[in-house]
């Protein structure tokens, strides 16, 4: 299947506005993707605004399009789709009771609308369906509105960790139990 190249919504007034959540489809990420390089613009966007807030910097200036479709030939990958626009996308990773959620990424233009929790939720629901008892992610220690944003999920904080050569804690784990 080719899929189709991004485009942006139009609207007809600058005063205008689109209506994300229902314009908005999320799906799952078939073997046969090959928008990586759209992935990889979106994630970068997304996460632009971390840079020179957190520390160490994310892991996402590491990212290329082909380690992104390596990291969905290991873990489960959605998108949320405006039309042909990429809008969203989160890689849920299967452990033994549960999913691990990486890379959550929403395009900046786009943020506030819902897409962020309707791309959660799938990741909830494939890990209903497959029997886990939660789903598990890390934010850091610095992006309190993510916290936040989290909470509002339903995901409650576990852990505080240190990357590696740190002292201090860098990242909060976070888990929400699924009923």
């Amino acid at each position: 299947m080719r899929w189709p190249r991004a485009s942006t919504p139009s609207a007809t007034r600058e005063t205008d506005t689109v209506n994300w959540k229902e314009a908005v489809s999320i799906t799952r990420i078939p073997a046969d993707f090959d928008r990586w390089d759209d992935v990889l613009a979106l994630i970068t966007d997304a996460f632009a605004g971390m840079d020179g807030v957190i520390d160490p910097p994310s892991s996402a200036h590491l990212l290329t399009a082909d380690t992104l479709r390596d990291k969905a030939r290991r873990e489960i990958g959605f998108v949320a789709l405006n039309g042909d626009r990429i809008v969203g996308c989160v890689f849920a990773l299967e452990r033994t009771a549960e999913y691990y959620v990486g890379k959550l990424a929403v395009a900046p233009d786009c943020q506030g609308q819902g897409i962020g929790r309707r791309l959660m939720q799938a990741v909830e629901d494939l890990g209903r369906s497959r029997g886990k008892a939660a789903v598990e992610l890390q934010t850091r220690i610095e992006l309190t509105g993510n916290h936040a944003a989290f909470a509002r999920f339903g995901f409650h904080e576990t852990e505080r960790t240190a990357h590696e050569g740190y002292i201090r804690p860098t990242s909060i784990t976070m888990r929400k139990v699924l009923a």
